[in-house]
């Protein structure tokens, strides 16, 4: 049996996987300079005079074939102009999924709404609808369902049960370019969806976002709450409501620009190598589950998840990961280490002062007391989960490495076993 590396065996990879941690072997490259040399030269920085926020806009709404999209700041303040939109009341309540990241959250909280936490199926990692419809209460106004990681959440469902209760679906598209729901495209099968241009994501400008919708009210709503509730075009200057300077500004509306025109490539082989991958653990790594393309979905593979049967292996999930990343491999364990709700600003409702608000605001109708053991399922995906790294310059041998790597410490533990 060949020595594991963490033993003192020859790791399966020694050279660096391209894309981990920076931009290279990303897409970022001649067109972008272009564009951005443009815009210096143009002398017009800003969004409002300039031209390639604007295309983005017009460029991001046609390829999903939306109505409107609205460019931003961040994948979090496009969430932020999404709950906005929706306009809830204070006190109300808006359910979202326990593994996710805090721009999914905290805008919840920005809005003076109260985030609740609905459990995850385990082997989509998307929200459960059953744990969904046992948490609507009359004060619910929105669902949140994010697309981890690239998988659809269930949006028939999540979709009926919004119609049935009278309540708005935003999706959480941050992480899932391009991933399709039987046929529609996520982020068009909900009220409004919101979409991040973060470094790690499929395209990139480092930051920003982009909310998008087929509503004109809600299209209307978030835009205006992007420019400070500015009503531009007027003989005099006049806001129409609360809003925040969330403006996406030229330089990164032209890297974004640059970008749109690489997206589908970039997904594409995201999914052609993880595929590749998927086939291979299932030939080379007993054990080893790896992820499950919801039926009639296309996933788009921000990160590549899978687990580890532990009755097989005989081992932990952290003793696993450590074992594969000796091998050189990029793989960490747990994402996001333990429940949303669980962080601070959630649970122990650090946000305004000392005022705890909007969780003990006296318009809300309970006081929301957050328990790690309220949604089991979380629980144990946070404790088995392994994350894989994933790049659209993974080349064919990238893919094996990473099997080879995968496969190696699998077998060594089965056999031990």
């Amino acid at each position: 049996m060949e020595q594991l590396a963490k033993d003192g065996g020859t790791p399966v990879r020694q050279a660096p996987f391209p894309g981990c941690g920076d931009i290279s072997g990303r897409t970022v490259g001649e067109e972008e300079i272009a564009n951005l040399t443009a815009v210096i030269k143009s002398g017009k920085l800003f969004r409002h005079g300039g031209v390639f926020v604007e295309r983005l806009e017009a460029d991001f709404a046609a390829m999903l074939g939306v109505k409107h999209a609205v460019a931003c700041t961040s994948g979090t303040a496009a969430l932020h102009l999404a709950i906005a939109a929706v306009n809830p009341d204070p006190g109300d309540e808006i359910i979202t999924a326990p593994i996710t990241d805090m721009g999914t959250i905290a805008p919840i909280i920005m809005q003076n709404a109260i985030p609740v936490f609905a459990d995850l199926e385990p082997d989509t990692f998307t929200l459960d609808p059953a744990s969904i419809e046992a948490n609507i209460t009359p004060r619910t106004r929105a669902i949140i369902p994010v697309h981890l990681f690239g998988q659809p959440a269930d949006m028939d469902a999540i979709i009926a049960l919004a119609h049935k209760h009278g309540i708005k679906v935003i999706e959480d598209c941050c992480q899932a370019y391009l991933a399709e729901y039987k046929g529609k495209l996520v982020g068009t099968i909900g009220d409004i969806a919101a979409f991040s241009l973060q470094q790690s994501k499929h395209v990139t400008t480092g930051d920003g976002g982009i909310t998008v919708t087929n509503d004109d009210e809600l299209g209307q709503h978030a835009r205006l709450f992007m420019d400070k509730g500015w009503a531009r075009g007027g003989e005099v200057r006049d806001y129409l409501y609360l809003g925040i300077n969330y403006r996406m500004n030229e330089l990164t509306g032209a890297v974004a620009s640059a970008q749109m025109g690489k997206l589908p490539e970039v997904v594409a082989n995201r999914r052609r190598t993880a595929r590749m991958l998927t086939k291979m653990l299932l030939e080379q790594a007993p054990g080893v589950i790896p992820p499950r393309e919801r039926e009639g979905c296309q996933h788009s593979y921000w990160q590549y998840p899978f687990m580890i049967d532990e009755q097989v292996l005989g081992a932990s999930p952290r003793e696993f990961a450590d074992a594969v990343a000796a091998e050189g491999i990029p793989v960490g364990v747990g994402y996001i280490g333990r429940p949303s709700y669980m962080w601070a600003p959630i649970r122990e409702g650090i946000t305004y002062g000392s005022s705890h608000c909007p969780f003990d605001c006296p318009r809300a109708s309970r006081r929301m007391v957050y328990r790690e053991q309220d949604c089991p399922n979380t629980l144990e995906i946070l404790r088995k989960i392994t994350i894989i790294y994933w790049s659209e310059a993974f080349s064919d041998q990238d893919v094996a490495d990473i099997a080879a790597g995968i496969g190696k410490v699998a077998r060594h533990y089965a056999a031990r076993k």
